[in-house]
């Protein structure tokens, strides 16, 4: 596996998948993003704001490629490239992903088909980190979310970083969770520059920016 990148040279990527804005899942993750070092490049991308078409299997048609990606696709692409860590975002939705991000996931299969993208391999040594808030205050609930994301990892050659945990689902409510409050604290720092991340951290500055302005 590549090695893990410096923090000198990182540039964060996150990701929102809530169904609403400032929720308590994009709340643990800019208390998270607040305390990486002033160098480190930080981008936002809220995906309700940048819509997917749906995802078409064309695995399996013709020569099985897909055509460049154009639109919102095109900007996450790019986005997704650029960066060195991405930190998925998303409230546990019925056990499991919200729907637009399992949608951005959905679209992965699609550029890794793009001739001359090499999706794949220009994937491999990035670091995948998780922020989520859940209802239950049993954490296991969340456990099928951060398994789709440490596969997804996995497969591409990523590094785990590590997962924050929240509990909330009211409006505001993960500022009663004082562990998660904590954890987001901590959740970057633990990273030295010679290792690619934690692993799991209990508990759930900049503007959100459009893709066309960060791909």
């Amino acid at each position: 596996m590549t090695a893990p990148h410096h923090t000198t040279d990182r540039r964060f990527l996150f990701l929102l998948g809530s169904a609403r804005p400032e929720g308590n899942t994009e709340t643990l993750a800019r208390i998270a993003a607040a305390e990486l070092p002033a160098h480190v490049q930080r981008s936002w991308v809220r995906l309700s704001d940048v819509p997917l078409p749906p995802f078409e299997d064309l695995r399996h048609v013709g020569t099985g490629q897909y055509p460049e990606p154009v639109g919102n696709a095109r900007g996450l692409l790019d986005a997704t490239l650029a960066a060195t860590d991405l930190v998925i975002a998303s409230p546990l939705y019925w056990y499991s992903l919200s729907a637009s991000t399992k949608l951005y996931l959905d679209h992965w299969s699609a550029w890794m088909r793009v001739p001359g993208v090499a999706f794949k391999e220009r994937m491999a040594g990035k670091t995948m980190w998780a922020v989520t808030a859940l209802s239950s205050a049993d954490r296991a609930k969340a456990d099928p979310l951060l398994g789709t994301l440490r596969n997804c990892a996995e497969f591409l050659g990523m590094h785990w970083g590590g997962a924050l945990l929240g509990h909330g689902s009211a409006p505001g409510q993960v500022h009663t969770d004082t562990a998660a409050l904590q954890g987001a604290t901590s959740l970057f720092g633990r990273v030295s520059p010679d290792t690619p991340g934690a692993d799991e951290v209990e508990g759930e500055d900049e503007g959100v920016s459009a893709v066309a302005a960060i791909g």
